[in-house]
């Protein structure tokens, strides 16, 4: 393999982040508020949007991450193997974006079918971009204290796009259509696909690949695949990926009817008046005067805060103690904060937003470290196998990643109508508010607490890297 300096501009570094502020304009709508869409705009049962989820979901985990991955991997252009598919994608993934977030004048049938089209091509298309530039870390340096760097970049980025979504974008929506939440999605799901566009149009631009296999390192599917199925510590991530992202999909999903059916507004209301008071005098006025979509804005708006000052601290902590430990450490102090949700009566909104703090600090010192560890395990295959295959790694993890979005945005949906819920309704049963509780609090952190006990398992410690990092450099100066 040749490779040139391993060492990233801050330049490279932000222009590489950028891609996945674009992505998770995408990605975090779906999280926070696809099954909101689909039962209280865009008009669909809790059943109906539950099967689309899950089985489209799943289709795109099991067939096109894994198809892309093949295909990225054995790409070769002038641009290298990953940045194109970037470039290839950047416009149709932002047109998808809006047109799955429409809600053209259908019967009930033809919505279905529409909603089925547009989330399929949706998550064909975020494929097709977001996993050829999850790969791409794998290869623009191979220096690990590089990649971690970068890899808190990245996910500084992420928290941005997370803010913007969680915190602002309900009261934007009720703003923008004047109370019409159909019109006023449309109105912000174009200009963020705009924005997203070119965000990944500057990813291309401005990144690079320094790790590029020789041609006689070229593998079949076959050997790739064997790979993988002796590779334990990706067998590890995968699952862990898959835990990660079923308990995000159900409590970020889960929070927008947490907020509009269960905490009390009054109580709400007294509580946020001055922090509303003081973002007036400082000019922002995006909240208006609903007092449970700005409540809901302010609460996220303090876990994102407080996870981007968790990000901070994740390099060094990694660095000093390795990636497996500080994440498994730290993974589980956040879920305590999940499962405190369960005993919050209605009127303990001051606990509501301190849980929700210190479960997004302590959440936030992981999330670098996943990617990471999924690019760690990319090095191991390649010092075990003395072959590369990143995307087909990272396509895996993407499996993990998007099976474990479906199965959550599923089970939220599922369990709302289980519990027997009623969209669009000012008062709901009691099974349907001890259900919203449970998804926002025992349901989620039970997929975190198994993630927790797995990477018992995960051999790839401080130790380990250090010498895979050692043997690879090595072994990359003499080819």
């Amino acid at each position: 393999m040749s490779s040139n300096s391993q060492k990233l501009s801050i330049k490279e570094k932000i222009g590489y982040s950028l891609g996945d502020l674009a992505a998770n304009l995408v990605f975090q709508t779906l999280i926070t508020y696809l099954a909101y869409f689909y039962t209280d705009i865009y008009g669909l049962s809790p059943k109906h949007s539950s099967i689309i989820m899950l089985v489209v979901g799943l289709i795109a985990a099991f067939i096109f991450n894994p198809i892309i991955g093949v295909l990225a991997d054995r790409t070769s252009t002038k641009w290298g193997k990953f940045r194109p598919w970037i470039l290839w994608s950047a416009i149709p993934l932002g047109v998808m974006a809006l047109l799955a977030f429409s809600t053209p004048d259908f019967s009930y049938k033809g919505k279905v079918i529409y909603a089925i089209i547009t989330y399929t091509l949706l998550l064909l298309l975020y494929a097709a971009n977001n996993l050829p530039y999850s790969a791409l870390s794998g290869v623009i340096t191979g220096d690990m204290g590089e990649r971690n760097s970068m890899s808190s970049y990245r996910f500084v980025a992420v928290m941005f796009a997370q803010f913007f979504v969680q915190v602002f974008m309900l009261p934007i929506i009720e703003y923008a259509g004047g109370g019409d939440k159909a019109v006023g999605i449309e109105k912000v799901m174009t200009y963020l696909a705009i924005i997203g566009t070119v965000m990944l149009l500057i990813t291309f631009f401005s990144t690079r690949e320094r790790i590029v296999p020789k041609p006689e390192q070229k593998s079949s599917i076959k050997e790739d695949l064997g790979d993988l199925k002796k590779n334990k510590p990706w067998i590890i991530m995968l699952s862990l990926t898959t835990l990660i992202f079923v308990t995000l999909a159900m409590k970020g999903g889960s929070y927008v009817y947490y907020f509009k059916n269960y905490v009390d507004s009054d109580y709400l209301k007294e509580f946020i008046k001055p922090i509303l008071d003081f973002l007036s005098g400082i000019g922002i006025n995006f909240f208006g005067d609903d007092p449970i979509s700005a409540g809901f804005g302010l609460f996220n708006a303090g876990g994102i805060i407080f996870m981007i000052v968790g990000i901070t601290l994740s390099k060094k902590l990694a660095d000093k103690y390795g990636k497996r430990d500080v994440f498994s450490l730290f993974l589980f102090i956040s879920t305590l904060f999940i499962m405190a949700f369960y005993l919050y009566p209605p009127k303990s909104v001051t606990l509501m937003f301190l849980s929700q703090i210190l479960h997004g600090f302590f959440y936030g010192i992981t999330i670098p470290i996943l990617w990471a560890m999924i690019a760690d395990v990319a090095d191991f295959s390649e010092w075990k196998n003395n072959r590369r295959a990143t995307a087909i790694i990272f396509s895996a993890m993407m499996v993990g990643l998007k099976a474990g979005l479906s199965i959550g945005g599923a089970l939220t949906t599922w369990f709302l109508g289980v519990f027997n819920y009623v969209p669009n309704s000012l008062t709901q049963p009691d099974s349907a508010i001890n259900g919203i509780k449970l998804l926002v609090s025992i349901f989620p952190a039970i997929p975190f607490l198994i993630g927790v006990g797995i990477l018992f398992f995960y051999e790839i410690n401080k130790k380990m890297e250090v010498k895979i990092e050692s043997d690879l450099k090595e072994r990359r100066l003499t080819e």
